[in-house]
């Protein structure tokens, strides 16, 4: 497939001569990862909390004790959030790699429709993540926070034929030199 054909709706995207290699999506299965462990213990002591404090408030008698509502919703939409929201995007992630770039296609409510892509170069750095299910991370993107400045790191996650897409990403960048 190439970009003159304008095949999968790749037309105006793809530069003239740039040629599909490689198209999969994540697997959007559960994963439990050190930074959730966290969030959602403080999910828990949160909504442990407002529920502790909606008994408490309960003996008093009358209806003061629904104020404690929203604090335990907010905590309930922590853990639910750091549990549930891996595997939600991936759920709406698309990848492509071609002879020169890597895409990523993501498909999320009030974001909407993004596509990204990454140059292949003989600079980029490849992390290659082996397993049942690999991760390839290509690029860092440097991002302002509240605290200062982070970086997160961006790839194929989670796919079925990593050592594959792997050798395909190598060989685009030896291509590029």
């Amino acid at each position: 497939m190439t970009a003159a054909t304008g095949a999968d709706g790749w037309a105006g995207i793809l530069d003239p001569g740039e040629t599909i290699l490689w198209q999969d999506r994540p697997d959007s299965g559960f994963t439990l990862r050190p930074s959730q462990i966290g969030i959602t213990l403080f999910g828990m002591a949160f909504a442990g909390f407002a529920l502790f404090w909606m008994v408490m408030a309960s003996q008093a008698g009358g209806g003061f004790w629904m104020f404690g509502l929203i604090h335990f919703s907010v905590g309930v939409g922590i853990i639910a959030s750091a549990l549930m929201w891996g595997p939600y995007r991936r759920r709406h992630t698309w990848y492509t790699l071609t002879d020169r770039r890597a895409f990523i296609a993501t498909h999320l409510p009030v974001v909407g429709r993004r596509l990204k892509s990454y140059p292949i170069t003989e600079d980029s750095v490849l992390d290659f993540q082996s397993g049942d299910l690999s991760t390839i991370i290509f690029h860092d993107e440097r991002k302002r926070g509240k605290n200062g400045y982070y970086t997160v790191k961006i790839g194929f996650e989670r796919i079925r034929d990593g050592e594959k897409v792997y050798r395909l990403m190598r060989d685009a960048q030896e291509r590029a030199t």
